[in-house]
């Protein structure tokens, strides 16, 4: 059947721009092109076509097509990441950085990330347009599979949002229940995106009606007893037989 918009599917991709690829699932298109990241987890991501979890141009590529199906999608600056705007390239003084700014640099000024893309005298100017506005973008693709059932789109949800795979959850008499390992209170990803995966949850998943989040501490393990050693006896010299 068809894919459609508002289908759950696990798709691979590469995205070109030139001849530079920018993004890939693939372990091994990562490091031929020199960008693979040890702490990132490559694969199949899942995710819902139409809900912008991927560039509106490959998600139009993918309706109408089968499971199975590889391909190539052209992707024009309003379908991929916008046209470049030069109202967000702004200059500021050199004074106003803690380091000595330089071309390339990627800096945060104004509660906003952009790139040094000049320095003139005692100002340099920042571009904070995304790094790819106003190219036209190719991307490969390959659609694996449909994944239909509610436990493993919530969990291609979540690995999309916050790259874990260590949160377990079941649901119940319309209860998504959530354990939520230690500390993740302070995973910044996870704390970003909770809400938009709660949302999407309710959005999407008719049969839950409520979604309760744990945090569980188990009791750590007592050290196991160090076994006993038991000594050998102590030698005795034997007596010489009378003669």
């Amino acid at each position: 059947m068809a894919i459609q918009e508002g289908d759950f599917i696990k798709l691979k991709y590469t995205g070109r721009f030139g001849d530079n690829v920018f993004d890939t699932t693939s372990d091994e298109v990562a490091k031929e092109e020199g960008i693979h990241n040890p702490q990132a987890e490559y694969g199949p991501v899942t995710i819902r076509v139409g809900s912008h979890h991927v560039i509106v141009g490959l998600e139009e590529a993918l309706i109408g097509k089968e499971v199975g199906d590889e391909g190539d999608a052209e992707v024009p600056p309003e379908k991929a990441f916008g046209e470049h705007d030069e109202s967000a390239v702004r200059s500021f003084p050199t004074s106003q950085f803690r380091e000595k700014p330089k071309v390339g640099m990627r800096i945060e000024v104004e509660n906003r990330e952009g790139v040094v893309v000049n320095v003139i005298g005692k100002r340099a100017v920042v571009d904070f347009n995304h790094p790819l506005a106003g190219k036209t973008l190719t991307y490969h693709y390959t659609i694996e599979e449909k994944v239909e059932a509610p436990e493993e789109q919530i969990r291609g949800l979540i690995k999309l949002y916050t790259g874990r795979d260590d949160i377990e959850f079941t649901i119940a008499d319309g209860t998504a229940e959530f354990l939520l390992p230690p500390a993740i209170a302070y995973d910044r990803r996870w704390m970003v995106w909770r809400g938009t995966l709660i949302r999407e949850i309710f959005e999407w998943m008719e049969d839950v009606n409520e979604i309760v989040m744990k945090e569980v501490f188990k009791r750590p393990e007592k050290p196991a007893a160090p076994a006993a050693v038991e000594e050998a006896p102590e030698e005795t010299e034997s007596e010489e037989p009378e003669e």
